[in-house]
């Protein structure tokens, strides 16, 4: 064991702890979920502590030999090192600072150990004087929030149109295949089921769309604006340099907050973020449920497409296949929709000049990113790629349909029309028979009308 000191008191840390007593007061006082920070904030933060010494040292307020160091342990953190040395809880104190000071202090005494010097012997290197030089917790965690985020939706963005692509094919081979239209869950105007499909591609373009141009706003970071946003123990040129140096180690357009006291305060840009993801769900939603509808069957019910069988659905009914990708995809969007709600929350909890809310924040909308790229590739292969048209049920069900006497208004009036709908509906008759026993159509007229081939190329479809 080794004893350390700070403020509060002396507290004993195991010896080949990296962590530190401000580390260890967290984990005490935070035991709520076994849940750590996440590595993409562990990463985004090492880059942060990275380019703060490569800084300090290029200004001349940070010496050559202790900035040779701190890069050198940050460097390691980056190529996921000492990964075990953060227990901090994802509900933490404050605005992440728990958070901020295990990175300091691992870092630290990582590169005491690169000097040869023992772990704990801070009045050489400190987690604050040195490794935190020039930082806040209030410019740093939001920064190292944006650049988590940011790294991890370049991820999200590839999965998202290649997604889409898979729905485009399909809707590419279908756009044949007529189908019932249905609102409100009743028969309607026939469409494709290509239609279908290449409008799910669509929706989910215009999702990935808002995503990018809502991320894009977290381009700008806090950095520089330290404690409140005054810029307070940071030299003037600091902000600019060091968000140079940030760009080159992210590969990221980073970019200053154009008010960093607005930086500090508000974390609208996250809380957008969050809602371009509720917003992606509630499509998934959408395209899921209408998928799990038109896989029902297959001896009652829709019965218009096959979803791939996956696994048995069943321990007692044998041969019962479900939807269940399409079912996680579900479960999955609930779940982004309910963090979404968490951090419209933390986000108005804003209080003067910084908002304490920030780590939940970042971890729900981090997680809500990682549902999504580990689930939406598996989702694509196993369900999308797969699905085949019922088509013996498409060519069979949509020439009966009563619904067709509407193409009949135009010549006999919504009255007459829904007269020989009821009649089809009762008798079980097509419509395109009933129209020309009832005089109404020749049979070439009859041929022209219903030709639903001609009837589903719509002049509003936009591949």
């Amino acid at each position: 064991m080794r004893l350390e000191r700070d403020p509060l008191g002396v507290l004993a840390l195991p010896d080949d702890a990296y962590y530190g007593i401000q580390t260890l007061r967290a984990v005490r006082n935070f035991p709520v979920t076994g849940r750590r920070v996440r590595s993409e904030l562990i990463f985004s933060y090492a880059a942060i502590k990275k380019a703060a010494a490569l800084n300090n040292r290029e200004l001349g307020i940070l010496d050559r030999e202790r900035g040779e160091v701190i890069v050198a342990a940050a460097d390691e953190i980056l190529a996921g090192k000492l990964t075990d040395q953060f227990p901090v809880d994802i509900f933490q104190v404050r605005a992440g600072t728990s958070f901020n000071m295990n990175l300091n202090e691992v870092i630290a005494n990582r590169a005491l150990e690169l000097l040869g010097r023992r772990r704990g012997e801070y009045e050489y290197l400190s987690p604050n004087d040195h490794v935190n030089l020039a930082q806040s917790t209030n410019d740093t965690f939001p920064t190292s929030c944006h650049i988590a985020i940011m790294k991890d939706a370049q991820v999200l963005d590839r999965v998202l149109l290649d997604l889409a692509a898979s729905l485009k094919q399909k809707g590419e081979r279908f756009v044949s295949l007529s189908k019932t239209g249905r609102t409100h869950l009743m028969d309607a105007i026939p469409v494709t089921l290509g239609d279908e499909f290449l409008a799910y591609a669509s929706a989910i373009s215009r999702a990935a769309k808002r995503i990018r141009e809502r991320g894009s706003e977290l381009l700008e970071v806090a950095i520089g604006g330290t404690a409140t946003g005054t810029g307070a123990n940071a030299p003037p040129e600091y902000r600019d340099a060091v968000i140079r140096n940030l760009r080159e180690i992210t590969g990221l357009g980073l970019v200053p907050a154009r008010n960093s006291f607005e930086a500090l305060q508000s974390r609208a840009e996250m809380g957008a973020f969050s809602s371009s993801l509720r917003e992606l769900a509630l499509e998934l939603i959408r395209i899921a449920n209408d998928l799990r509808l038109m896989n029902s069957g297959p001896s009652v019910d829709l019965d218009e497409i096959i979803l791939p069988p996956v696994q048995p659905g069943s321990s007692i009914m044998p041969g019962k296949v479900n939807p269940v990708m399409a079912e996680c995809a579900d479960m999955i969007a609930f779940q982004i929709i309910g963090n979404d709600a968490v951090v419209s929350m933390a986000s108005q909890a804003d209080q003067f000049e910084l908002n304490v809310m920030t780590p939940i924040i970042v971890n729900n909308v981090l997680e809500s990113i990682n549902l999504l790229n580990h689930y939406l590739p598996v989702f694509t292969t196993h369900c999308i790629d797969g699905i085949e048209p019922n088509r013996d049920h498409l060519l069979m069900s949509v020439p009966t349909n009563p619904i067709l006497a509407t193409l009949l208004t135009p010549r006999i009036g919504y009255l007459k029309a829904a007269e020989i709908a009821h009649e089809s509906m009762v008798n079980h008759r097509p419509i395109r028979d009933l129209a020309v026993e009832w005089g109404i159509l020749t049979e070439a007229e009859a041929d022209a009308i219903f030709d639903l081939h001609a009837l589903s190329k719509s002049q509003y479809r936009n591949d």
